[in-house]
């Protein structure tokens, strides 16, 4: 398949994603500050420098994008008809690299939160957030946001 649009129109809109301060982090971030969390951003000294760093509660939480971290069976998660080797061979790196800073961050007993961006949008927010903030109050190791929008049978 041929991309819809020039190599040049391409690379500028490729060049506008964000890694840092998404809307879904700042989401993340206003309700963990309204429910009295205080937090560090992106710590350089730990392993993938998280997202949200709850250094009292030795707690990293990481925003992943659904698309760039391959939320498995998610709505969001597709992959590009166009150059399909250089994509699966991208995610691949993705996925592999997030398992590694996960596995550092707990083998340095820090507990390790997954948010997934399709759980932060309408009408699942809410109740994302909720959890986070439950999961953040417990001693549980790990959380990871449920699957909150299936893809269809026929995709």
């Amino acid at each position: 398949m041929v991309d819809v649009v020039d190599q040049a129109t391409r690379s500028r809109m490729m060049s506008g994603i964000r890694g840092a301060n998404t809307r879904p982090e700042i989401l993340l971030r206003k309700a963990l500050h309204r429910a009295g969390f205080r937090y560090r951003l992106h710590a350089a000294n730990l392993p993938g420098r998280p997202d949200v760093v709850l250094a009292s509660r030795r707690a990293a939480i990481f925003v992943h994008g659904c698309f760039w971290h391959r939320h498995e069976g998610c709505h969001w998660c597709t992959t590009p008809a166009s150059n399909l080797e250089f994509w699966r061979s991208k995610f691949e790196r993705n996925v592999e690299r997030d398992r590694s800073v996960v596995e550092a961050l707990q083998s340095m007993e820090w507990r390790t939160a997954i948010i997934w961006e399709c759980g932060l949008r309408k009408p699942h927010a809410a109740s994302t957030l909720e959890s986070v903030g439950t999961w953040l109050r417990s001693d549980h190791a790990v959380y990871e946001s449920a699957l909150v929008r299936p893809r269809a049978m026929s995709d």
